[in-house]
């Protein structure tokens, strides 16, 4: 493939976030769990974290505990440690509360082999409650949730805290909030994975991450309103910085084996278990992938690979994600907007999970090594690889032009035909679509597909079209596209997608059986 010359890449700088400073890291381990300790171990030296600052403890070996276990082995011990290394010095408020007043830690990281969920146990109530009925018998939480506030003594266990670092622009260094505790976790469906995990975002960090976005909406009105504008908030970031961003505004998820090549930044929901491009053998996300699916039971399996949405996208290659163990109410779940926000701005991903997430001591985990900023070389700086060039060309001439969208699309067409550049082609249909500029948009991707070389790659440009029919209200026109698809592309396992979405808006006939079935019902 032609790439980019790379005196096209020169661009301005943007600033980027603060570092949290390895010896502010302390990293929690299970010391009945030889493998725990040796991925702590592994953590802290690829991340220069003073061997003094593990925390190995005796804790069971179950993913899920009691609230009594989580006293006893996990929140007593601790507050006990970081005091008597010097790590706190508590104080107390005027109210009486007993808090840390200094500390110098301020992220934990919990490794594999760290029990992760508390169960619910049953509430006797003495009176009638002051919470909302739905938070009246919820003491269920995630450990990490609930060690991020470890330090506070005499905090309720029913509903969720307000989170103090929510909304932030500030790197936890620096946002004076010494009783707080950001707590990531470096965990999946295996020990390998988890290490994986670790140079992965050490990789990245030498190069930032660079590839295609994929946002999928629900659709689903009501309550989940809130849900599609984060995502819709996402896309619309992403056009302003220059992420080829492609859309699915439809109620369906990504169809099955969806043709989602390069992808570097994943948003979607909601279904309970994993589905569309994660189910092809075949797919894996860019190194270093940001991805998260909103559902709100994602992380409670996420040591199966093979169970609901966390395990499986780390299990696909993905570096981090976040999710949540038992329901977190929409409202108070990570504001993914807010999340994509803070990543780009050079936040480490712990940092932006919580500056995303308004509720502590409920049900979220940040998933990952939490210290990873995968868009630290955003402004094009960083090592260079050629599978990056075209999305850092994007990028800069976004950066450029970003005031002059006309000259930026003129710059990159003339650059695309002369190169016959198909990342390029197939960004400028996306942008010209979002424009509602539908028929440029088509004429592009219709360009895209000519030049693109892999199959899967070709396929993506007709569902863009088939979907522009669709969204449009020409069924008719999509299907036909659709069906046009087949007939052009060789059969692959993405041609799956087509067949799906053609499932959908021209449903097969039932078989003779059910329709006699239905002749029989009055």
């Amino acid at each position: 493939m032609k790439t980019i010359p790379l005196l096209f890449l020169l661009g301005c700088s943007i600033l980027t976030a603060k570092p949290i400073a390895p010896e502010s890291v302390a990293i929690l381990y299970n010391n009945q769990i030889p493998e725990s300790e040796a991925l702590a171990r592994h953590y802290a030296k690829a991340r220069n974290i003073p061997r003094s600052n593990l925390v190995g403890l005796e804790l069971s070996s179950k993913d899920e505990i009691t609230r009594e276990e989580y006293n006893s082995s996990l929140r007593d011990p601790i507050r006990a440690l970081f005091v008597s290394r010097g790590w706190w010095k508590m104080a107390k408020t005027k109210e009486g509360k007993i808090l840390p007043g200094q500390s110098k830690i301020t992220t934990l990281v919990s490794m594999r082999g760290v029990p992760f969920k508390i169960k619910r146990q049953a509430v006797k109530q003495t009176g009638e409650s002051k919470l909302p009925k739905h938070f009246a018998q919820a003491n269920e939480a995630a450990v990490d949730s609930e060690l991020a506030m470890v330090g506070v003594h005499d905090l309720p266990t029913l509903g969720p805290i307000n989170n103090p670092y929510f909304k932030k622009e500030s790197s936890i260094s620096e946002a004076k909030l010494p009783f707080l505790l950001l707590v990531g976790r470096i965990d999946g469906p295996s020990y390998k994975l988890c290490k994986r995990l670790i140079s992965d975002a050490a990789a990245t960090e030498k190069r930032g991450l660079w590839g295609m976005a994929y946002i999928d909406l629900a659709k689903k009105g009501g309550g989940y309103v809130a849900g599609d504008q984060w995502m819709e908030n996402i896309g619309k970031l992403n056009r302003q910085v220059g992420i080829p961003t492609a859309i699915d505004r439809n109620k369906q998820t990504f169809t099955t084996n969806y043709p989602m090549s390069d992808a570097a930044i994943y948003y979607g929901w909601y279904t309970t278990n994993f589905n569309g491009p994660l189910l092809n053998p075949h797919f894996n996300f860019r190194r270093g992938a940001v991805a998260v699916h909103l559902h709100s039971y994602s992380a409670s399996h996420l040591r199966n690979a093979k169970s609901r949405w966390t395990g499986p996208i780390l299990e696909k290659g993905a570096a981090a994600t976040v999710g949540n163990v038992y329901e977190p109410y929409l409202h108070l779940t990570h504001h993914l907007d807010i999340f994509h926000d803070r990543l780009l701005k050079g936040y480490s991903l712990v940092e932006a999970a919580y500056m995303a997430n308004p509720a502590l001591s409920w049900q979220a985990l940040v998933l990952g090594d939490p210290l990873y900023r995968p868009f630290i070389h955003f402004e094009g700086g960083g090592e260079k690889d050629d599978f990056d060039r075209d999305y850092r060309a994007i990028r800069m001439a976004n950066q450029i032009w970003k005031d002059k969208p006309e000259t930026m699309v003129k710059k990159l067409r003339t650059k695309a035909a002369e190169l016959g550049n198909a990342t390029l082609y197939e960004y400028l249909g996306l942008w010209h679509r979002e424009q509602k500029q539908n028929e440029v948009a088509i004429a592009f991707f219709q360009t895209a597909s000519k030049k693109h070389m892999l199959s899967a790659d070709r396929l993506r440009q007709w569902i863009y079209t088939a979907d522009i029919h669709r969204q449009s209200g020409n069924k008719v026109l999509a299907i036909e596209t659709l069906k046009k698809a087949k007939l052009i592309i060789p059969q692959i396992p993405e041609s799956q997608s087509v067949t799906a979405l053609l499932n959908i808006l021209d449903p097969p006939p039932p078989p003779p059986a059910q329709q006699k079935a239905n002749a029989a019902k009055p």
